[in-house]
């Protein structure tokens, strides 16, 4: 229900939120923004639809409406469309869902969807991460990479002890081996090289040494 005036309901005055501005923004998304509510984003065709206009005023049940029902909705569906692409960790669902320029307060709601049906789930994609990548990385590194997707140390470190099979000589020789590395033949520059090759991917010094 639009009103050009306040009114009055059983003896209260109902809350309005009046539109400041239609902001165009890209893709055919306009910005509403509001006097004193969250603004939100919504294509030309449904301010159009919905007969929005500068100054006009909307009472609060339209608002919650337009805010949950439609943008909410359709932050939802957005997330569902992420994940059917590919497996992402919680913050990274809430990074991509933020280049939208989604509310803040839907993103989280999205996200608690998804969770509560396990279309997300940190541990699950910790322990996936680490039995795909073993036998490519060292713990430390896929411990690093796990750390920087936002995953919690606890769950990075239940996934590490219970998926990660690969001892860390045993993943150098891996390693070495797919570079053609021969110990009984290399020269002092191959082997500094190779030293440089398995730091940056986390190694220890010491099991560096005892392999090379």
């Amino acid at each position: 229900m639009r009103e050009k005036l306040p009114t009055q309901t059983m003896g209260k005055i109902a809350k309005l939120m009046i539109i400041t501005n239609i902001e165009p923004v890209e893709k055919g998304k306009v910005k509403i923004c509001f006097d004193n509510a969250k603004p939100f984003l919504l294509y030309k065709g449904e301010v159009k639809k919905l007969a929005l206009e500068s100054q006009m005023q909307l009472d609060e049940e339209e608002y919650r409406r337009i805010y949950y029902d439609i943008v909410g909705k359709r932050v939802i569906k957005r997330a569902m469309h992420l994940l059917e692409k590919k497996d992402r960790t919680e913050e990274e669902l809430r990074k991509k869902l933020e280049q939208n320029e989604y509310p803040k307060e839907l993103i989280e709601n999205a996200v608690s969807y998804v969770k509560s049906y396990h279309y997300i789930d940190d541990e699950r994609y910790a322990r996936a991460y680490v039995r795909l990548n073993q036998q490519k990385k060292s713990s430390l590194r896929l411990r690093q990479e796990l750390l920087s997707r936002g995953i919690a140390k606890e769950l990075i470190e239940i996934a590490l002890d219970e998926e990660n099979e690969t001892a860390p000589e045993e993943l150098i020789q891996i390693l070495l081996e797919k570079k053609n590395y021969d110990k009984e033949r290399a020269s002092i520059q191959e082997k500094q090289k190779m030293y440089r090759f398995l730091m940056a991917r986390g190694f220890l010094y010491e099991d560096i040494m005892r392999s090379l």
